[in-house]
């Protein structure tokens, strides 16, 4: 059994890397320590990167044809680590969840229809529906327990008229694995409602013990024959840098005109380098993905533990997926534009604001645990120190 280094601190700059690459344009500032965008800074998987470089001593990079391997390696994966069968009809190759997104809405929506997303969710759901000239309707999540709830009698009423929902399952920021009976009364909803669900499971295979991750279309037949999926390795094995995205749609009607949309545009042909890291990443990485969700489940107890001892003002979402925690600034009294001067121009930090994932985002900050042990302890020792200075 192979003990794979997540210790080890791999210096990212001058790599093109994004969290480092945008630092003066988003925050005025290159001094800071990058907490932020969703990926991780331990290395890609070994035998993702042995196979990339096996591929690349053929010195023709010519046409291709797809990768014969490609579908059976989701088939296997999705059946084994989240129980779910899929033929390989409907399966189908997209250039990213955001841009999948995108081409939902020109195929089944026309301008001014209305997309509902919940509030606070990953920013692009309601930027991407906005920039295709859509209204965007906003389901306020509630917090209970330190958890997102559904309101369901409000979200019954928020989706009247709505023509897609686009669900975050498991939800980003908040780190929810939505129960069974939750996709459930969604689905009901959306049956309801003729409401057709976009469930991005990007996040699915980093859900953290004990919570089981469910897909939306396993949940019910009307769930199956009202819903497009997607999915993708690259949060998981970290590979946002290869695009490598797929949708899973089950509805042969539904399928054929999607499948059609994007074949007219050629926006379902994925390139080499795509499908082997998926192919890899399926094949091999077990092992791998289990020791690293330890790791993080690891770093997310010395978060909980630290601002308990250290700054209990600030109170942190334990994710049940995913490395992102999502942390409740309220108990510092600031205004948010004080906070945002506290954890940038004080503590020296980039995380992401917020607000920037919907209104229900004021007063909180998104912080990426998927580092090393030590980057995370300098990052909070600099945040304590600034309170400390701030004297709350």
């Amino acid at each position: 059994m192979l003990v794979y280094n997540f210790d080890e601190i791999i210096d990212r700059k001058n790599s093109d890397c994004l969290k480092y690459g945008v630092l003066q344009d988003r925050w005025g500032r290159t001094d800071l320590l990058p907490l932020w965008v969703a990926d991780m800074d331990f290395r890609t998987p070994d035998f993702i990167i042995a196979a990339l470089r096996k591929r690349l001593e053929h010195e023709v990079l010519g046409y291709t044809v797809s990768d014969c391997r490609w579908k059976p390696a989701i088939i296997a994966w999705l059946k084994q680590q989240h129980q779910w069968e899929v033929a390989a009809s409907e399966i189908t190759f997209i250039p990213g969840i955001v841009r999948g997104i995108a081409f939902v809405l020109q195929a089944f929506t026309e301008i001014g229809d209305k997309v509902l997303v919940m509030n606070p969710v990953y920013h692009p759901f309601f930027l991407v529906s906005e920039h295709n000239g859509r209204q965007v309707v906003y389901h306020r999540l509630e917090r209970k327990d330190n958890l997102y709830q559904i309101d369901f009698d409000q979200l019954d009423r928020d989706l009247e008229g709505v023509k897609v929902f686009v669900l975050s399952n498991p939800h980003n920021p908040g780190g929810r694995v939505w129960t069974l009976d939750e996709l459930r009364r969604i689905a009901q909803l959306a049956e309801k409602h003729g409401t057709l669900v976009i469930s991005d499971e990007i996040h699915a295979d980093l859900t953290l013990a004990p919570y089981q991750h469910t897909p939306y279309p396993t949940v019910s037949e009307s769930a199956r024959q009202n819903s497009i999926t997607f999915g993708s390795p690259s949060k998981a094995f970290n590979t946002p840098g290869i695009v490598s995205s797929y949708s899973i749609v089950p509805n042969g009607k539904i399928r054929r005109k999607f499948n059609a949309y994007l074949a007219a545009s050629e926006l379902d042909e994925g390139n080499m380098f795509a499908q082997l890291t998926t192919v890899e990443a399926y094949s091999h990485g077990t092992e791998w993905l289990d020791q690293m969700k330890q790791y993080i489940a690891a770093n997310i107890d010395f978060v909980e533990q630290y601002f308990k001892e250290n700054l209990p003002q600030i109170q942190p979402m334990r994710p049940q997926a995913s490395y992102l925690v999502y942390l409740d600034c309220h108990g510092l009294h600031l205004s948010h534009e004080q906070l945002l001067d506290l954890f940038i121009d004080k503590a020296h930090l980039a995380l992401d604001d917020g607000r920037k994932f919907g209104s229900a985002g004021e007063g909180f900050m998104r912080l990426n645990v998927a580092t090393p042990r030590a980057v995370l302890q300098q990052a909070l020792d600099q945040l304590k120190q600034a309170v400390e200075k701030l004297g709350r």
